[in-house]
C-alpha cells in the first residue's frame, strides 16, 4: 500500500463514523484508546527476556490458571489506558473475578468494555505468537454504576469487537458490525495501518485446529467427526486434511481469518462439570463477531454462539468457528448424534 492511500486507524474510523450513525465519537475513542494499550503491550512483548517479563507471576487467576508476568502487566495496561477517557462506564478482565468501576474521578460513558489481555500467554516462554482480544458493549441506559448482569448480553449487542496478534508483525483485527478490517502497526510511523479490508473467510477449507491430545475425551460425535477427517480421500469426506495447532487462539483464528479453516475446542470429559474449556464473554463471543462479519460461522457445535444469553461473566462454551461450510459440517455429526439419542 502506497503511503499516498494509506490509511491510518484513525482516519478509517472517522470515515466509518460518516458512514454509520451508530458510530459515534466515545466509539471512536474507545477503540482508539485500546489499540495504543495494544501497541504498548506489544512493545513488552517484544522485549521478551530483555525487559524481565518472562516467566509467572506468582499469582492465579479467577479461572485458577497461573498467571504470567506479561499477563499481569498487560491487564494494567488496558486498566490504566482505558481509565480516564470518559468513553466507558466499566471494564471486566478475564483475569478479574469482578467488574472494574471507572474510577469516581473521572467521568464515565456509556460503553463496557471485556477483555483478555494476553491470550495464548503460555507460549510466551517459547516466543509463539500471543495477542489481546477485546469487545465492546453498550451499557445499559440510566446505569451508573454497571454490575455483572449488565455485562451479560448476548453477542449480537456488541457494537465492536477485535484482537491483536503480537508476533512477527503487530496486527489489530476488527469489526465494528460492518465488515472484519485487519490493521498493521507500522514501527515507524507509531500508529496501525488498514492492509486489508473486509476480509473473506473461504467457505471450503482443508485445515482444521483443534488439541488432539483431549481426544479421547471427547463426545461421540466429535470423535466420528475428527476420525472422517484423518480418513482423507479414503473416507467419507473425500479430501484430505491437515491439522494446524497453535495453541494461542488469536494465531490460529487468524490463520482461518487469513486462509480458512476451521478453529475447535469442544466439550470433553476431562472436566466434564465444565461447559467448556473457553470464555464467553471474553474469547468466543468477540471471535465470533469478527468471524461472521468475514462470512465465517462460529457455533457450539449444536447452536450459534452469539444468540446464547450469558448467565455468568466467567461462563465458558464450546467452539467451533472458521469456514462456513466446514462448520456445517461439524454440526451436522452432532444434530446426527443428538437425533438418534
Amino acid at each position: 500500500m502506497s503511503s499516498s492511500r494509506t490509511i491510518s486507524l484513525m482516519r478509517f474510523l472517522i470515515e466509518e463514523q460518516r458512514a454509520h450513525p451508530h458510530i459515534n465519537a466515545d466509539l471512536r475513542l474507545l477503540i482508539e484508546v485500546v489499540a495504543r494499550a495494544c501497541k504498548t503491550i506489544s512493545i513488552a512483548v517484544g522485549k521478551g527476556d530483555l525487559g524481565g517479563l518472562l516467566g509467572e507471576a506468582g499469582s492465579g487467576n479467577v479461572q485458577g490458571e497461573a498467571q504470567q508476568k506479561l499477563d499481569v502487566l498487560s491487564n494494567e495496561i488496558l486498566l490504566e489506558a482505558n481509565a480516564w477517557g470518559g468513553h466507558l462506564a466499566g471494564c471486566a478482565s478475564e483475569e478479574m473475578d469482578d467488574p472494574h468501576p471507572i474510577p469516581d474521578v473521572y467521568p464515565k460513558g456509556n460503553y463496557l468494555l471485556l477483555f483478555d489481555p494476553l491470550d495464548g500467554s503460555s507460549n510466551i516462554d517459547v516466543n509463539i505468537s500471543v495477542g489481546t482480544i477485546f469487545s465492546v458493549l453498550r451499557c445499559p441506559d440510566g446505569v451508573t454504576e454497571p454490575r455483572v448482569e449488565h455485562y451479560c448480553q448476548a453477542g449480537t449487542t456488541q457494537v465492536a469487537a477485535g484482537y491483536t496478534v503480537y508476533g512477527p508483525s503487530t496486527l489489530l483485527v476488527l469489526t465494528l458490525g460492518h465488515g472484519t478490517h485487519v490493521f498493521t502497526l507500522d514501527r515507524e510511523l507509531g500508529s496501525f495501518v488498514l492492509t486489508r479490508r473486509d476480509v473473506k473467510i473461504p467457505a471450503e477449507t482443508r485445515e482444521f485446529a483443534i488439541n488432539m491430545s483431549n481426544q479421547r475425551h471427547w463426545e461421540a460425535p466429535m470423535q466420528r467427526y475428527i476420525d472422517d477427517l484423518l480418513a482423507g480421500q479414503q473416507g467419507p469426506r473425500g479430501k484430505d486434511f491437515n491439522m494446524r495447532w497453535v495453541a494461542s487462539m488469536v494465531a490460529d483464528v487468524h490463520r482461518i481469518l487469513t486462509r480458512g479453516g476451521i478453529f475447535i475446542y469442544p466439550w470433553d470429559k476431562k472436566d466434564a462439570a465444565k461447559p467448556g474449556k473457553l470464555r464467553l464473554m471474553y474469547e468466543a463471543n468477540p471471535m465470533a463477531f469478527i468471524v461472521e462479519q468475514a462470512g465465517g460461522k462460529a457455533t457450539t457445535g449444536r447452536e450459534r454462539i452469539l444468540d446464547l444469553q450469558p448467565t455468568a461473566l466467567h461462563q465458558r462454551v464450546p467452539v467451533f468457528l472458521g469456514s462456513s461450510a466446514e462448520v456445517d459440517a461439524a454440526m451436522a455429526y452432532h444434530r446426527e448424534h443428538d437425533s438418534q439419542s
